[in-house]
């Protein structure tokens, strides 16, 4: 899975500028972008819009007024402010703390629907339903035909055979410490502040809740996959015996009803290393680099990093950089954007999911809240 140069020609198939594989936050914005800046775009989305996907849905305010700017009208959506955390142990030891940032709630069915037709309204060409089964040189091998482009950009999220496919080194087998998670997701009715978002704790994971738009609440949970499958892969054992060993977590899967009949799962989640350049291809979103969901940071993440990319995409297109100077450009800002907040993120990661480690965590953090401050202002980013 090589790209090739610029000057290959290929026959009797269209090309575009830049392809996207990927329609998630970072794909689509990054679309947005380009088209406004009179790139010619293609985007690859293997589902169809609007659909649900497994996320906190929960955005830091960073991201704000990028949205807002884009085009969609966050303003005028009656969207919660989220400005309080309550983050849990296991034996129910309780940490509050203010949000000074603080952040919004919005589901992924209605923000990316959003984005898609703005997108759409705009020039953007996508091909929904559509897998990408390879990309051999400049072409975009699909189930709907191949496509020539430019400049090829993967953010197809936490995982996709595009990382077997090109051989990824965070996938490789020894690296097992930050791999296979698995992240279950429901909208629930609920009855919890407007302006909270909760942190509950469990044995080898955490769930978060907190409200989106139309009086409904995204609850979310990551666990390690070892604990599915000693429930015997029954996400309803799971929640009875792990989940629910946390006074808070039992309340509200007892007393909080799904408006979903099942909930929406994804598995072999990886939170290691991953790189931002894999054989020509410029990765975006998750699949350039994963935040621990318990830093509520990840979707603003993406955003930001579109912004960076399509800066630099649109000086190449120009012929003001070259190929080579794109990437090795958007590696380095990539990297001093990100990756103190990866590592920290990872290391926050550590203090959570062992129990007795948790426990001991929340105590030590609840009487001194200048702590709590740091560590959350060091894996959030300021508006961009």
């Amino acid at each position: 899975m090589v790209i090739g140069d610029e000057n290959e020609t290929m026959k009797d198939e269209t090309r575009y500028q830049v392809g996207i594989i990927g329609g998630g936050l970072a794909g689509l914005t990054l679309a947005i972008q380009l088209r406004k800046a009179g790139v010619n775009v293609i985007l690859f989305e293997k589902e169809s819009y609007p659909f649900h996907k497994v996320c906190g849905e929960y955005i830091s305010m960073e991201s704000w007024d990028f949205l807002e700017q884009l085009g969609i009208p966050l303003s005028a959506m009656s969207l919660p402010k989220i400005t309080e955390l309550n983050v849990s142990a296991p034996n129910g030891l309780l940490l509050s703390h203010k949000l000074d940032l603080g952040g919004f709630g919005i589901s992924r069915y209605t923000l990316d629907y959003q984005l898609y037709m703005l997108a759409k309204s705009l020039g953007v060409v996508i091909k929904e339903n559509c897998k990408v089964l390879d990309v051999l040189h400049q072409s975009i091998q699909t189930n709907q035909g191949n496509f020539i482009a430019s400049i090829v950009v993967g953010s197809w999220g936490k995982r996709s055979r595009m990382d077997a496919a090109l051989l990824r080194d965070f996938q490789k087998e020894g690296k097992r410490q930050l791999n296979n998670y698995v992240g279950v997701k429901y909208h629930v009715k609920a009855d919890l502040p407007d302006n909270l978002i909760e942190l509950h704790n469990f044995r080898n994971g955490y769930c978060g809740i907190s409200k989106i738009e139309e009086h409904k609440y995204c609850m979310c949970y990551l666990v390690k996959g070892e604990e599915l499958k000693k429930a015997g892969g029954s996400i309803k054992q799971l929640e009875e015996k792990v989940l629910m060993q946390n006074p808070y977590l039992k309340k509200y899967f007892t007393h909080f009803p799904s408006l979903y009949d099942k909930p929406l799962t994804i598995s072999q989640i990886s939170f290691e290393s991953k790189t931002t350049v894999e054989d020509g291809i410029l990765m975006a979103g998750d699949a350039a680099g994963l935040i621990t969901p318990l830093c509520g940071n990840g979707m603003s993440m993406a955003m930001h990093a579109s912004k960076i990319l399509a800066t630099l995409l649109i000086q190449y297109v120009n012929n003001e950089i070259g190929k080579a100077q794109l990437k090795e450009k958007y590696t380095q800002l990539w990297q001093q954007a990100f990756s103190k907040r990866l590592k920290t993120g990872r290391l926050i990661q550590s203090l959570f999911g062992n129990s007795i480690v948790t426990n001991l965590t929340i105590g030590l953090l609840k009487p001194f809240p200048f702590m709590v401050r740091k560590l959350v202002e060091s894996t959030h980013g300021k508006p961009f």
